[in-house]
């Protein structure tokens, strides 16, 4: 345990089994959060726990599917129902789709992606906003992408969720602030991750790296810190805000 930012608050990290969503909700843990993390496969997240609780933290597992509305509630219930109040929560499942042009693009792709990428969002905020103003006070970050600021190619659904959800994100705050809940999206850029590299010949992840004016990709570290920061009280004045961690991706 290094710092106590967030002592006595409780949490939700969905899609928190793997990759930003473990380290979210280990660094969360480590300043003193109870983090309930939350996965669709259920195994993924108990890892975690178990991670966080050999570590000397607090956490624990819950099966959700976000693209489902009820398992939003479950979900808060449970935090609720576990620590006695939920005061943070980090709307971190997303899912991709196999590449296409607009006009071949497989209509229930674009359902599945949208949703988990957007609807799923909504129905995590629909459950966590007023179990916050019953709280308190907190804070709530969704993770976009910087694909929600640009687009690329053959990528339709995702694009225009990762969109969509900052605009989402913007209506909360303006609808929560003044209750004491704030409201920002992260979008990181492309991260470094074994299944990124495993889908990318060498030539194609050196192009990759060279699109960002850091000349290499993001690490899961570099969005948790962002991450935190939002949900701390040192952003008491940052609300429906959208901050990318990319690598300079984005400014070309």
């Amino acid at each position: 345990m290094t710092r106590d930012r967030f002592q006595g608050k409780v949490a939700i990290v969905t899609g928190g089994g793997s990759g930003i969503g473990a380290e979210i909700s280990r660094e969360l843990a480590a300043e003193g959060a109870s983090v309930v993390v939350t996965d669709i496969k259920l195994e993924s997240a108990q890892s975690v726990v178990d991670q966080i609780v050999a570590a000397g933290g607090t956490a624990a597992a819950f099966a959700q599917n976000t693209a489902k509305a009820e398992d939003s509630k479950a979900a808060v219930d449970f935090a609720v129902g576990r620590y006695g109040a939920l005061h943070l929560a980090v709307n971190n499942a997303g899912i991709g789709a196999p590449p296409a042009k607009i006009g071949e693009y497989d209509v229930a792709a674009w359902d599945r992606v949208r949703a988990v990428d957007l609807d799923g969002v909504f129905y995590g905020l629909r459950f966590q906003l007023p179990a916050m103003v019953e709280a308190g006070g907190g804070a709530i970050v969704n993770m976009a992408s910087v694909l929600g600021s640009v687009g690329i190619a053959e990528n339709a659904a995702y694009v225009a969720s990762k969109h969509a959800l900052v605009g989402l994100t913007k209506v909360a705050a303006l609808e929560y602030t003044e209750q004491g809940v704030r409201t920002n999206a992260v979008g990181p850029g492309f991260i470094d991750t074994p299944l990124v590299r495993a889908s990318l010949s060498p030539e194609a992840l050196a192009a990759l790296e060279n699109e960002h004016a850091t000349k290499r990709l993001g690490t899961d570290k570099e969005v948790a810190a962002l991450t935190l920061f939002l949900l701390s009280d040192e952003a008491s004045f940052i609300s429906g805000s959208y901050h990318l961690v990319d690598g300079g991706y984005s400014a070309h």
